[in-house]
């Protein structure tokens, strides 16, 4: 069983992967790769001068997968449903637990609904923290935004959620933030590719 399952491979997603796994947390994503992000070029990410979309969603892996977070690439969720322990996350291949749940999907909505979540009109209906109506799921990116999908907004979400569980886990407000003096032994290999 793992603390997160991350639904979606996409800025929100990998970016909840990112800091789950980095603090601690067994995480789980299931990334099928259909992110609008192979058709993007980002010019408007802070931090990032010019990067074509697929060369960062490959950045965004190898950090995910440098803090051990379990990627299951290519398989696809047909079914979420809560239990008495968390969730349950089904595939094809076989089931998956968890304590928490985060839906990053895209504009597909179905797995929330499927879930039970309140929606506002076509939106998923979630707080601040992108916590939705059901206790422990959250969603993010244009499953919550009407208009404004833009890889740094979805990323804010992963990372709302992510802090929001890290917070839940850890019983107190958490803050992730990193000196330049932990990245050796924080990022290893990692100072010098990213």
């Amino acid at each position: 069983m793992a603390d997160v399952i991350v639904i979606g491979g996409g800025p929100a997603g990998l970016t909840t992967a990112l800091f789950t796994a980095k603090n601690g947390l067994s995480t789980t994503v299931f990334d099928t790769d259909k992110t609008w992000m192979h058709k993007a070029h980002l010019f408007n990410y802070p931090g990032i001068g010019s990067i074509d979309g697929t060369d960062y969603m490959e950045t965004l892996r190898t950090q995910v997968d440098h803090f051990a977070a379990e990627r299951h690439q290519g398989e696809e969720v047909t079914d979420v449903s809560d239990s008495d322990d968390g969730f349950v996350v089904t595939t094809d291949d076989d089931e998956y637990e968890a304590d928490y749940v985060v839906l990053a999907t895209g504009a597909n909505r179905d797995l929330a609904e499927a879930l039970g979540c309140a929606f506002d009109d076509d939106l998923v209906d979630v707080d601040v923290t992108m916590e939705t109506s059901v206790e422990g799921a959250y969603a993010t990116g244009a499953m919550v935004r009407a208009e404004e999908w833009q890889a740094v907004i979805s990323a804010g979400d992963g990372a709302a959620a992510a802090l929001n569980i890290l917070s839940t886990e850890k019983g107190e407000h958490y803050h992730d933030f990193d000196v330049p003096a932990d990245a050796e032994s924080t990022f290893g290999s990692l100072v010098d590719e990213v």
